[in-house]
């Protein structure tokens, strides 16, 4: 299927009332998992095959393991990071999320050493929607300093 074939199928989608508690029941869940530092939560919301991708970084990283490697060198580089919700788009082809981000920079983070610095951005997050597995494919993220 090309991206276009892709894209269309995602347009097209009808919402109704059920998937969208699934998929707003399941953004909780993983909301609340990060808050919790859970790793194992967090994991139970993705397809096996997901991707985390830093759009503007140009790095991604796939399946669980990848999701894995992702949450522990974010959560050990910031260990007090919060994200502040902003607004909140929920639809048949998944979730799109906006948030203020504070934490300190305290450990390694995608090649940059710790600053000991209090850090202050924006970011946007796509959670893509798998209607067949009834998880998220992963996140795309935009961030903004």
């Amino acid at each position: 299927m090309s991206n276009k074939e892709i894209l269309m199928e995602k347009y097209r989608r009808q919402p109704n009332a059920q998937e969208y508690q699934q998929i707003r029941d399941l953004y909780i869940k993983h909301s609340q998992a990060e808050d919790a530092r859970d790793i194992e939560g967090l994991i139970s919301t993705l397809t096996e095959d997901c991707v985390y991708e830093m759009v503007q970084e140009n790095k991604r990283w796939e399946g669980h393991s990848g999701a894995v490697e992702f949450y522990t060198g974010l959560l050990s580089a910031f260990p007090d990071i919060h994200f502040d919700l902003t607004d909140i788009v929920i639809g048949p082809q998944g979730v799109c999320e906006e948030a203020d981000v504070t934490g300190t920079h305290l450990g390694e983070w995608l090649g940059e050493a710790p600053t000991n610095q209090a850090v202050n951005f924006k970011v946007v997050i796509f959670f893509p929607w798998n209607p067949e597995k009834k998880l998220f494919s992963g996140e795309k993220i935009y961030f903004f300093r």
